[in-house]
């Protein structure tokens, strides 16, 4: 809604019978606010102001900035928070997490899609369709977008998280972003911009130099200054600490991942006898059993020969390749069994314990590990698709950085959309393998690259 400019058509400042009113709505919009957050969001004394404007699209939009910070909007009778409210009131919405890449295209203005949804171990929150929805970057629990839920939780899980997911309505760096969150350096100890900055440089965090006369320009910032990377928010309330606890930090389980199979329609002929259609999901018992109660049903199985199966019209057109369909009228049990499954396409189910299972098309990826050389002929470890086992790769890398005492890093993987990869320096398969088999107890199976391991007596 405001990807793009928008209009003002007035600013004025809020009467004391609208400002009460103001209050009602919150109340009744958002009911777990208490009284007194309801005052602290909309001040009996302080500032605020009423903006009237229109959208990019031509929709009417009031805005009501407090400070000089826009806290609350309203569309059509419909009272929303902005992203800054939710950063006061993390709580106050249920929180959709996705990939940090993602942030950059809803500012632009799309919708979150489901397959950019991270699923926690404790599932996702359960909404209704039309629901309004916080969504929040994987390791950083504030907020940066509000939405609404385009379909139900259960509808969600459903559809295997394929299609829009949320309609976003703003969004943390979009053109409402600026109408506030302000540093008003005067309600502050240092009074005026110039001390402030003058600070700032002799703790080295800015450099500040004078471009043009008169002017003074931040041309640098010391990112890993410990001033700004100990920065963090502050800890929830003891109610917002048991959302949390069940939802984001409960301990890891591992999922429980099943192959499946999919009944493409060139096999709807020889499944439909059993009541099974085109999409249909089954397991490969289930097709077995189908296959074997269809043969019998039919009294395929030959007279001179139990281990042969003759093959009628339905059996030649689904499993015989074009020219075979004159030349095979019979095949083993186990050919005829393992042709099947070849032929139907490959799903697997993931279910997280007390959650609803996603099925998914294709087969799951299994955790890749990798080594790389960097500058200096130096090797890092490098881990991929840990998301797709509920796993948070920020978490890994801390929890790798801090046994390994090793450099961790978390990057977009190339060629992966919206995924993100470990880089950890140094040969540290061995502990990756501990936290992965012992600590995560994830499958073997589901895992490739521990063999990278070093070999005992070999420098890492």
């Amino acid at each position: 809604m405001f990807a793009k400019a928008f209009r003002v058509k007035s600013n004025t400042a809020i009467k004391g019978s609208d400002r009460r009113k103001l209050r009602a709505d919150v109340m009744a919009a958002f009911p777990t606010l208490g009284t007194d957050q309801v005052s602290v969001l909309v001040p009996g004394k302080e500032e605020l102001n009423i903006v009237k404007l229109y959208a990019h699209r031509g929709d009417a939009v009031t805005v009501y900035v407090s400070g000089g910070n826009p806290i609350l909007f309203e569309v059509e009778k419909n009272l929303y928070p902005t992203v800054y409210t939710l950063w006061s009131y993390p709580d106050l919405l249920p929180a959709f997490t996705t990939w940090p890449p993602v942030l950059e295209k809803l500012v632009g203005g799309a919708d979150l899609m489901l397959p950019g949804l991270v699923v926690p171990p404790a599932g996702l929150p359960q909404v209704q369709k039309g629901d309004l929805c916080a969504i929040a970057l994987l390791g950083n629990r504030a907020p940066v977008a509000v939405g609404v839920a385009a379909m139900s939780t259960a509808e969600m899980l459903t559809s295997g998280l394929k299609g829009r997911g949320f309609s976003v309505l703003h969004t943390y760096q979009d053109h409402l972003c600026p109408e506030g969150r302000q540093l008003d350096i005067k309600k502050s100890s240092y009074k005026k911009l110039s001390k402030f900055l003058q600070h700032m440089q002799q703790e080295q965090i800015i450099q500040v130099k004078e471009l043009s006369k008169g002017v003074e320009s931040i041309v640098a910032v010391d990112w890993k200054h410990p001033r700004i990377t100990s920065f963090v928010i502050a800890e929830p309330s003891p109610t917002s600490q048991t959302i949390q606890e069940g939802s984001r930090e409960q301990p890891y389980h591992p999922p429980d991942i099943k192959s499946l199979y999919c009944v493409p329609a060139s096999m709807t002929l020889l499944f439909q006898e059993s009541g099974h259609k085109k999409g249909s999901i089954l397991e490969g018992g289930e097709v077995r059993t189908i296959i074997i109660n269809y043969v019998k049903r039919n009294d395929l199985v030959d007279a001179d020969n139990k281990n042969l199966v003759k093959l009628d019209p339905i059996l030649c057109d689904c499993i015989l390749e074009k020219n075979e369909q004159h030349t095979v009228m019979k095949l083993p049990w186990d050919s005829l069994l393992t042709r099947c499954l070849e032929k139907l396409q490959p799903v697997y189910q993931v279910t997280f314990p007390g959650q609803e299972p996603i099925v998914k098309k294709g087969r799951i990826c299994p955790i890749d590990i990798t080594l790389a050389q960097r500058a200096s002929n130096k090797k890092v470890t490098v881990v991929r698709n840990l998301e797709a086992y509920g796993l948070d790769p920020c978490s890994v890398a801390a929890i790798l950085q801090q046994r390994c005492q090793a450099s961790a890093t978390v990057t977009p993987a190339p060629g992966a959309k919206d995924s993100l990869q470990v880089q950890i320096q140094g040969n540290q398969v061995h502990h990756l393998s501990r936290l992965l088999l012992e600590e995560y107890q994830l499958p073997r199976k589901h895992i490739q690259g521990l063999e990278k391991a070093p070999k005992p007596g070999k420098k890492k």
